[in-house]
């Protein structure tokens, strides 16, 4: 599922609240020197009411600004949900025509 929040309206959203507080906590104070050590801070981040946090990093870049044409954008098998459904919305696996 893909949710975006509007400029300035990240109070509302409970992924700051409820993961980036935690991660924050786990790494407070700690040096950052490599990838490994700051995917470690965030993998290592877990609570009491069963909070787990997965990461992995993508080492590959990606080009900016790339644009879709209609016809792409048309075999997207996009579903948006009930609730602020401009901003959060499912993109499904397109179904094999064979």
């Amino acid at each position: 599922m893909i949710c975006h929040y509007p400029t300035g309206t990240s109070k509302w959203n409970p992924i700051v609240y409820r993961l980036f507080s935690q991660i924050s906590r786990n790494g407070a104070g700690k040096p950052l020197r490599s990838w490994d050590i700051m995917l470690d801070y965030i993998r290592g981040t877990g609570t009491e009411t069963g909070l787990q946090v997965k990461a992995f990093l993508i080492d590959r870049v990606f080009e900016k600004r790339k644009k879709i044409t209609a016809e792409e954008r048309a075999l997207l098998h996009v579903c948006a949900r009930p609730i602020c459904p401009t901003w959060n919305y499912v993109i499904k696996p397109r179904l094999c025509s064979g």
